[in-house]
């Protein structure tokens, strides 16, 4: 979106003076109701479109601490003002999982308020930080649609960005929304449009996060989250869970997003199979409670989260389930290299696979389901194999994390 450049008008000024009540006078015409319906079905997802997403939001340095605090974020980074200067932040960023469910919330009103659905997210990049005075507005483009035949869902691939005040994208992911249609009528699978909003989305973004090394001596963070902690292979098991409650209704409004199966009981009581019944918890939240969960063991010493890559929410949750969280570790490399072929000092890369489960501690889990806990759940049916009702959450990320303890 084009910056919104303020400018000078004259007051607008009437005289209101007093009020008379007019209900009584005006008749009452039952058969004259409007009611509005927000989202698209499948028909309105034709390849190339460009959602411009309503609202935008500014962000406030409260509201960031409280989802950091109520999300049991363990990295000072978000938390502590005075240490995130001293890494060369301008002030306090916003924790990334944050600004990746605002920019998904924003577009829920266009992306997924129709959904059946989410089915996964890839490629989420974050690329610069957010601070309190921020604003932030998203944009969506359709990739690819799939008709899957009349009385199915189809499945739609999006890629979805948000950008700051400056028009700089601050995260970009894709992600495949299952969406119903609206009729019966053939959909042409070949059909595109060429929309006249910009998109600047890169195959191949470039981060942009200040980085001051040797920052080290104020004991803040612990020396067994530093690299040298990391080894490919082992499987760091969470200790503490989480019990959701009806808070996760409140939280949903506070990320905005306004899909009624999140917080309307009549709705979620009016659908059939496994989302009916009480609101579901918005995914967004319980990924963010899950990378809480971890926080202490695995990203406490993170400089930043470079990256997450196919994510499921692969069973829902409900106000009551208690979450627990294992982390296994994919790889770890030396320092990356930044744009101009300089090599980052004291930091390294870890990847992991990060895994939710909901109601079973992360050791009962692992004694009853050894490996399979960490193979992806969709790929399970074709292999013969049952899924496991308890893991609600699976997702690569991969950190940049500090060599030595803050």
């Amino acid at each position: 979106m084009e910056a919104l450049v303020r400018k000078k008008g004259r007051s607008f000024v009437i005289e209101v003076g007093g009020y008379a009540a007019r209900a009584g006078e005006v008749a009452i015409a039952t058969d004259r109701r409007v009611t509005r319906s927000y989202g698209h079905f499948l028909e309105d997802f034709v390849p190339g479109t460009v959602f411009q997403h309503p609202r935008g939001v500014t962000l406030d340095r409260g509201a960031m601490l409280d989802y950091a605090r109520t999300f049991m974020e363990a990295n000072p980074l978000y938390l502590n003002e005075r240490f995130a200067r001293a890494h060369g932040y301008e002030s306090l960023p916003a924790a990334p999982h944050l600004v990746m469910n605002l920019a998904l919330s924003l577009g829920v009103q266009n992306d997924s308020e129709k959904a059946i659905a989410n089915l996964g997210y890839w490629d989420v990049r974050f690329l610069r930080p957010v601070y309190a005075g921020d604003t932030l507005t998203g944009k969506t483009r359709v990739v690819e649609r799939k008709d899957r035949g009349v009385g199915k869902p189809g499945i739609v691939t999006v890629e979805t960005l948000a950008e700051n005040q400056d028009g700089k994208v601050v995260v970009q992911y894709r992600r495949k929304i299952m969406v119903p249609r609206s009729g019966a009528e053939p959909i042409d699978e070949a059909a595109t449009v060429a929309s006249e909003v910009a998109f600047p989305w890169r195959e191949t973004p470039k981060l942009h996060v200040p980085y001051v090394p040797g920052v080290s001596g104020s004991g803040l963070t612990s020396a067994d989250s530093t690299l040298s902690a990391f080894e490919a292979g082992q499987i760091w098991v969470h200790a503490n869970g989480r019990t959701v409650t009806d808070e996760h209704m409140a939280w949903t409004y506070q990320v905005m997003n306004t899909h009624p199966l999140h917080f309307d009981r009549l709705y979620s009581q009016g659908l059939s199979g496994a989302m009916s019944g009480e609101p579901i918890v918005y995914g967004g939240l319980v990924f963010a409670w899950l990378l809480g969960l971890a926080s202490r063991d695995v990203s406490e010493n993170a400089v930043w989260e470079l990256g997450l890559h196919a994510g499921f929410h692969t069973q829902p949750v409900v106000a009551g389930d208690t979450l627990y969280a294992l982390t296994r570790v994919l790889g770890v490399e030396e320092a990356p290299v930044g744009a101009e072929g300089e090599a980052l000092e004291g930091v390294g890369v870890v990847h992991l696979q990060l895994v939710g489960l909901k109601n079973v501690r992360g050791e009962a889990a692992l004694d009853a389901h050894g490996a399979e806990l960490f193979m992806p759940e969709d790929g399970k049916k074709a292999r013969g194999v049952e899924k496991i009702a308890a893991k609600v959450f699976e997702i690569e990320r991969s950190l940049i994390v500090r060599k030595e303890p803050a």
